[in-house]
Parts: structure tokens; sequence; C-alpha cells
């Protein structure tokens, strides 16, 4: 085999590993309808939530290419990870104050004994809401707490609302 077709192999074996690659990809969102987490080798609808892409080695790569930069390197290196159930007043507070943040999180509603045993080995319990904010963990709701563990991985605090004007 001359150097010329053994370079033409490889350019080939090259392409096809690589278009493999890119084309392993799963997804994960909420469906906005049900509420259930859902999965698919394909993208998932424009009105879904919580979407992370999830790449061959099983590593989830949110993309938070539209967040600010601080944001996107708290997010990389300190993921945040909601759980709650239906019907839970205090998780509605959790989900309120992460978004007023700004802070990109994935939602876990623990609806399988699986789940609920994920976050009892996470928390002792399952307990709702609960956050994990990277290792460190909170287990109900407390905005101080949630502040206080998002303020130590780095998530900017937002400028508090302006105040209505007067009509």
């Amino acid at each position: 085999m001359n150097h010329l077709s053994l370079h033409h192999l490889f350019l080939a074996l090259f392409c096809m590993t690589t278009g493999l690659v890119a084309s392993a990809q799963t997804y994960r969102w909420t469906d906005p309808v049900t509420g259930q987490t859902m999965y698919s080798d394909s993208a998932p609808p424009g009105n879904a939530k919580n979407v992370v892409r999830i790449s061959v080695a099983g590593t989830t790569m949110s993309d938070h290419s539209d967040l600010p930069y601080a944001t996107r390197v708290a997010a990389e290196k300190y993921p945040v990870v909601l759980y709650t159930s239906e019907s839970c007043e205090s998780c509605t507070l959790a989900r309120n104050l992460l978004n007023q943040r700004k802070v990109p999180f994935v939602e876990k509603s623990l609806q399988t004994d699986e789940d609920k045993t994920e976050l009892s080995k996470l928390v002792g319990d399952a307990f709702v809401p609960s956050v994990t904010v990277g290792r460190q963990k909170v287990r109900g709701f407390n905005a101080a707490a949630y502040d206080s563990a998002l303020d130590v991985a780095g998530y900017p605090k937002t400028e508090s609302a302006a105040p209505a004007a007067a009509q």
C-alpha cells in the first residue's frame, strides 16, 4: 500500500469515527405537559424544560452558552440539581429562588423508588425540596441556606427588582 492510499484510509477512518461520536448523544428533558423526565437521541421539542445533552462518555453538557461568564463557570464546576415532588409548596419556592438568581439547574421530580433512594443517599432521606450545588447539599427549603450554597459556588447574585413605578 502506498503512502497516499494509507493517508486516505486513515482520513476515512477518522471521518467515520468523528461522525459516530457526533451522532451518539442523548438528550434529557422535562416534558412540560406531563412533568416526566424524557430521554431521546433526538433534540427535544422547543417547549421542553431543563434540557441536558449527554455525551457518549455519559458526562452532561448543558448548553450554557447564553449565560453570563460567571454563571457558566459556576454551572460547569458546581452543577445544581433540585429534587422536588408534585404539589409541594416549598418546592415552588425553591424553584423560584433558583430562577430569580438565573441559576441553571436540573429538576428531578421524585416519582419512583429509585428516585427516592438516590435522594436518600444524598441527604439522608427522601425529603423535598432538597438541592445539591456541586458537592454541597441542602435538605428542605431555607432561602438563606440556598443563597449561601450558591454564593460559595460562585453563582452571581441578582440585583433586587426595582420597585414598580406609581401609575
